[in-house]
């Protein structure tokens, strides 16, 4: 199992409503609590991240949003290797699912991925 954590801030949220251009107000208006709704993508960059650190070339990607995460939120994300095996261009493929869990131990995010390592 491979792990990745990470914990949401206001400036994560503002920084990727520039570059997304999602500027949904749950993004924009803190709630009662003063927090902010992350990018349902910006929470997917915890699985990416675990590719990207393992040299991924993504395929498919899968996710599914469980519930919400807000600014300040911290994430864990536990990806599994479901399967990998060499290409005939000496590659290896491979498929691994994820789940994302909030502070509070709730799944977030579930997903999987399939591509070849680089």
């Amino acid at each position: 199992m491979i792990t990745f954590e990470r914990t949401f801030t206001k400036e994560d949220v503002e920084l990727f409503t520039r570059i997304s251009g999602d500027e949904g107000v749950h993004h924009l208006t803190p709630d009662e609590q003063g927090r902010l709704v992350v990018q349902g993508l910006l929470t997917a960059t915890l699985p990416t991240k675990i590719g990207g650190d393992h040299n991924v070339l993504a395929r498919t990607m899968n996710f599914e949003f469980m519930r919400p995460v807000f600014t300040g939120d911290t994430i864990v994300c536990e990806a599994t290797i479901d399967s990998y095996e060499k290409t005939e261009k000496n590659r290896t493929a491979i498929v691994a699912s994820f789940s994302c869990t909030n502070q509070k131990d709730k799944e977030v995010l579930k997903g999987n991925f399939a591509g070849v390592i680089l």
